[in-house]
């Protein structure tokens, strides 16, 4: 039938009935409004729910993103359309009704800088068509707007500044949770997911006391929970931020330009990259708030969020995105000892195994574990300890891309994820050579298996056990997919007492 013919996809949520579209054999409900726009005296408050409108309000298109300046990733290429009101989130259903389907609530990442979740890599029609399953993605505040700890220079009115950002995802999670059954979905089968800064959303979201019985699985994807600032280095970040703006006072922060507010959160971001010391982003969330008392790592350890089971795991060469395999070898030295105290120690452990590689290789390889997977593995960790489940798995295919300088690169496994290869600009970054269709419906089907019932187990990977610290379970995912027990277990544990 011609999609003409259908009747126009119509929702009530509690804000008011919305009306779709037809797209791809699916339903799609595009820029709803979930929260009172942040803008004028809302700028750098915590979010709010959105007040009923009257009649039917179109969501034929995406809402506006975030704040940013342009990105240079691997999602962010090309020039974001970006307004100050952009709490707003995106439904894709295989239809509204009464099904009660499992939903995919997805947070983009982008260091908590960039991204949107209208970003094609996102799109979840694979998931709606294949696996029957709502997909909501979502935008949040970014950078200063959605992460400056400003409370200790402009008072109580500015409490929640360092986690506005947090508090924009767990809002539009109380939307799904109120909401998706309208949409055909089942409030009580929501698994939130993310990658980058979106996997340390999970992990935020796993960790919060206000986050409670809003998910009940979770996926993170290349990140745990680590990056997030202390309450003093987040009063000194805002400080610089401050200073970069002239010093306003609390009424003229609310009416500087956001271009401004860009301009500035750039200019410490610049200043603050020349530190030897290795810690997050500047504008990165800052725990202290009632919604992330404390770091989320030490929340998990106590047992937050142990009643979600957890799908997580790293890329082989995530550093790769960033050009690292690229280090001469005189550099590398300096690059390991940014890593590591012992950056000798560290390099001869990694040497052991890469002793036939380019020096960069080895770098990418010491990186990667200690931004990414050891982090992800200290996360399973804690969570085995209160009888949490969590499967790992490890994303080893080498893009042909870029002479070979790329490998698994940083969120490459995003299109595979969502089985989204076919999307445009996405073989770019595969490379020439046959499509590797065939993994990403084995990624993709897992991940759906995961959705619907808790479990990344299927008939093409076979049983994938949970990890734990006695196996060390890791699922590898590449051409030929396969269990790996405790690998490289000497690099592993060389982090120990380095890395949360």
């Amino acid at each position: 039938m011609n999609e003409n013919h259908h009747a126009v996809p119509l929702a009530q949520t509690t804000c008011g009935m919305v009306r779709g579209r037809h797209r791809r054999g699916v339903e799609l409900f595009a820029g709803i409004p979930y929260a009172v726009p942040p803008i004028g005296e809302r700028r750098f408050a915590a979010p709010v729910p959105r007040e009923p409108w009257k009649g039917v309000r179109d969501a034929l298109r995406f809402g506006k993103a975030a704040p940013q300046l342009p990105g240079e990733g691997l999602t962010n290429r090309v020039p974001v359309d970006w307004d100050e009101n952009c709490l707003t989130l995106n439904v894709l259903t295989p239809a509204t009704d009464d099904a009660r389907r499992p939903v995919y609530v997805w947070i983009h990442g982008g260091a908590y800088q960039h991204g949107q979740g209208a970003t094609p890599w996102y799109d979840g029609t694979s998931f709606a068509t294949r696996g029957d399953i709502v997909v909501v993605t979502i935008n949040y505040r970014l950078g200063a707007l959605g992460f400056c700890h400003l409370s200790p220079h402009l008072g109580e009115r500015f409490n929640s500044t360092g986690v506005n950002g947090f508090l924009d995802q767990l809002l539009a999670l109380e939307w799904v949770r109120d909401n998706v059954a309208a949409f055909g979905g089942d409030p009580d089968r929501v698994t939130v997911g993310g990658e980058s800064a979106g996997a340390f959303s999970v992990c935020n979201v796993l960790a919060s006391p206000h986050a409670d019985g809003l998910v009940q699985r979770a996926i993170a994807q290349s990140g745990a929970a680590h990056n997030t600032h202390d309450p003093e280095s987040g009063k000194e970040i805002s400080a610089q931020f401050l200073a970069a703006l002239g010093e306003p006072d609390a009424t003229e922060l609310l009416e500087i330009d956001a271009d401004r507010i860009l301009e500035a959160q750039q200019q410490v971001i610049t200043e603050r990259s020349t530190r030897p010391a290795h810690g997050p982003e500047p504008f990165y969330p800052v725990w202290g708030h009632e919604a992330l008392p404390r770091t989320p790592h030490e929340l998990i350890a106590d047992g937050a969020g142990s009643e979600v089971p957890l799908l997580t795991g790293t890329n082989e060469d995530e550093m790769a995105l960033w050009g690292v395999p690229g280090l001469s070898e005189d550099r590398v030295h300096r690059y390991t000892a940014r890593m590591s105290p012992d950056a000798d120690a560290v390099l001869a452990c990694y040497r052991q195994r890469l002793s036939d590689v380019e020096p960069g290789w080895v770098a990418c390889a010491i990186a990667t574990d200690r931004v990414f997977r050891v982090p992800a593995v200290r996360l399973a960790e804690n969570r085995h300890g209160n009888g949490a489940a969590t499967w790992m798995y490890r994303f080893s295919w080498d893009s042909r891309a870029f002479d070979g300088a790329f490998g698994a690169a940083h969120a490459l496994e995003i299109p595979f994820t969502f089985n989204n290869l076919d999307r445009p600009g996405t073989d770019l970054f595969l490379g020439e050579g046959p499509r590797p269709d065939a993994l990403a419906e084995t990624m993709h089907d897992s991940w759906i298996s995961f959705i619907r019932d808790g479990d990344p187990s299927t008939s093409a990977l076979g049983d994938w056990p949970t990890y734990e610290p006695d196996h060390r379970l890791v699922m590898d995912l590449d051409d030929e997919c396969g269990l790996l027990a405790d690998p490289e277990p000497e690099e592993r544990e060389i982090w120990e007492g380095v890395v949360p």
